[in-house]
């Protein structure tokens, strides 16, 4: 199992709001800065555009820096997952992340399930797993449904226990549903908060430790240790008023985060 990094740790710094907002290299570099050797570029549009030569000077730039690279995306139009196969290979990631729908094609399980078994036997071939996420817009019954039925090696579950709460799932049972078939997870806190004047809630991030999300039942349920399942931090790091201090608290949680992670593994 790998520690590993994610666009989403550094969302407001490569946000547009940021005084200089980073680049792909500034990120994979600030990865090695922290001593972590994975980083997953996670619905990142401009990946789209890269031609071979750009995607192999990213990877050799990846690989002087000692950080092993993954994906992520969205759908599972086998157009699309076969460019992103591509992409893959081209950069040596072992792993692509997607999720089911996308803002103009939202399929059916059955048509989702068609779509991927034409998908997956090149994914095997290539020697890349390719993970469904959790997330509010399927459930979690019918995304396992979806593995189960379309039966490959390669395909499994990026389990992500904070983006089930928003359909009115319990986190801890999608750890329990989704432990079986998980190939990837994203790392993050949750929790509630009052809205000013105490009218309704807020639901967003938190320091690793300090929300609802019950991390050691994660780990005892999925044993990613064990299992050799990757672990990508993220944050749901809300606006903090200006970019500056934005970004500075960014920083800070992706320090204690990763601190936190580790601690678990002692």
């Amino acid at each position: 199992m790998t520690i590993g990094l994610s666009t989403y740790a550094f969302f407001w710094q490569w946000h547009d709001t940021a005084t200089s907002p980073l680049s792909l290299t500034d990120m994979i570099e600030k990865t090695a800065e922290w001593d972590v050797k994975l980083f997953q570029i996670c619905d990142y549009p401009a990946i789209d555009s890269y031609d071979d030569a750009a995607l192999s000077k990213l990877r050799r730039h990846a690989e002087s820096c000692a950080v092993t690279l993954e994906l992520g995306t969205r759908g599972v139009s086998p157009s699309h997952l076969s460019h992103y196969l591509h992409i893959a290979k081209v950069l040596g990631a072992r792993l692509v992340r997607s999720m089911v729908n996308t803002a103009d094609h939202q399929p059916t399980p059955e048509e989702a399930v068609r779509m991927l078994r034409q998908s997956t036997p090149a994914y095997e071939q290539a020697g890349v797993t390719l993970a469904l996420e959790t997330y509010e817009q399927v459930p979690v019954r019918d995304l396992v449904g979806i593995v189960n039925a379309v039966d490959s090696p390669n395909l499994g579950i990026c389990l992500d226990p904070a983006n089930v709460v928003a359909r009115l799932e319990l986190p801890r049972a999608a750890v329990e549903r989704c432990a079986a078939v998980t190939k990837n997870i994203h790392v993050k806190d949750f929790a509630f908060a009052r809205q000013d004047g105490w009218v309704g809630f807020t639901f967003s991030g938190a320091p690793m430790g300090a929300g609802l999300h019950d991390y050691p039942h994660l780990l005892e349920t999925v044993r990613p240790r064990e299992r050799g399942i990757n672990e990508i931090v993220e944050h749901w790091l809300p606006w903090q008023g200006d970019a500056v201090t934005t970004c500075e608290t960014e920083r800070r949680w992706t320090e204690h985060n990763l601190s936190y992670l580790r601690s678990k593994q002692q």
